[in-house]
């Protein structure tokens, strides 16, 4: 592309050189030819409208779904538009449930569940029946007959009969550039989880959920070298009050819908505390909230549907490092059938999960959400 000669502005650009004429002085003002510039781009952008119907047409675009309740006669509509097809869809989703799951309520129910196993979206939170709207925000309950949201937001999950070999990401939502990392480079079977402080919360989830990963939500729990290690202002403290306890966790789990279950954010003073644990489990149970944890509350009979991560991946941020704690997550499966990670949301890790997960399949594992390792306690 040639480069225009630059226009000297003063006095002597206005000046009228030999033989240029009037005319040709004022066509070489640089205000007149600025102005028609201007008068080009107006006329090109003019056409542009015409021809494609759309002012906006040569710009980015980001969509963005609504979120909110559906207009009546949504659920019937999908129902009624589809119900040819959903025989078949209730009949593929029967082959990605477990023994513990609900059964199908509507033909929609079982569209969403084929669409997700054929590598769709998971549907958009907060699904009918396992929440409520309350002063503090949306909280997770259990719907009619006993679906909970444990199981409503789990990502579906058909078992091959090998090993599986989970991931579990966490920290994201506070940085937008690596949180847009995760989601644009990882495959939709790690689970994605985010930080109750998280600016524009919601949004991440639904992102998440629309490319198909399930989602946990973080508690930040009181670590042992509290307060010089600070989670933030609603960590749960190992010596509070039980009713202090659940009203921080109905605090965290209000910033959000569409999580199966929370993820401890450090705590490893918190777990130790009965009196602590036990208001913890005692409101999970009762909504219905799967608790995963890092590894430090195995033990832990907290919540009734429940799983604990084998392996950290990058307590040492080095790709070699990184690479030798999957290897011990795919032991673990090998030797105990299933194997649970946790890493954190740097850029490193992303790189070596995607690269990990990009292969472990064709090693003879399979690759499974987090909720598919949970039991009932």
């Amino acid at each position: 592309m040639s480069r225009k000669p630059s226009v000297r502005a003063g006095p002597a650009a206005s000046r009228i050189r030999p033989g240029q004429g009037a005319l040709g002085a004022f066509v070489s003002n640089p205000l007149v030819g600025a102005a028609g510039a201007l008068v080009l781009f107006l006329a090109s952008a003019a056409v542009l409208i015409s021809i494609l119907g759309d002012p906006a047409a040569g710009y980015p675009q980001v969509r963005a779904a609504i979120t909110g309740p559906k207009p009546q006669g949504w659920t019937s509509a999908v129902t009624a538009g589809r119900a040819a097809g959903a025989d078949l869809a209730r009949a593929e989703y029967r082959l990605t449930r477990s023994p513990e799951s609900p059964p199908l309520s509507t033909a929609t129910d079982a569209l969403a569940a084929a669409g997700v196993m054929a590598g769709g979206p998971l549907p958009l939170a907060p699904l009918e029946g396992v929440s409520r709207k309350t002063a503090e925000g949306i909280l997770p309950v259990i719907g009619p007959g006993g679906l909970t949201p444990a199981r409503a937001y789990a990502r579906p999950f058909k078992a091959s009969g090998r090993p599986r070999v989970a991931i579990i990401v966490g920290g994201l939502g506070l940085d937008p550039t690596t949180t847009r990392l995760a989601l644009e480079s990882l495959p939709p079977q790690v689970t994605l989880a985010f930080s109750p402080y998280a600016p524009g919360l919601q949004d991440w989830i639904n992102q998440a959920r629309a490319r198909g990963h399930e989602v946990l939500l973080e508690a930040p729990m009181e670590p042992e070298d509290y307060p010089e290690n600070d989670p933030g202002p609603f960590t749960l403290r190992a010596r509070a009050q039980p009713a202090e306890t659940v009203k921080r966790l109905e605090w965290i789990l209000s910033r959000g819908t569409g999580y199966f279950g929370i993820l401890n954010r450090m705590g490893e003073r918190f777990v130790k505390s009965p009196e602590g644990m036990g208001a913890l489990s005692g409101a999970l149970r009762s909504r219905g909230v799967a608790f995963i944890d890092t590894g430090i509350a195995s033990t832990s009979g907290t919540a009734e549907f429940r799983a604990s991560a084998n392996q950290a991946l990058d307590t040492v941020l080095a790709p070699e490092a990184i690479d030798e704690a999957l290897l011990r997550v795919e032991a673990a499966a090998l030797s105990r059938g299933e194997g649970l990670g946790i890493a954190q949301a740097y850029p490193l890790s992303l790189r070596q999960v995607a690269s990990w997960a990009g292969q472990i399949e064709g090693r003879g594992f399979q690759l499974a959400p987090a909720s598919a390792l949970a039991k009932i306690r």
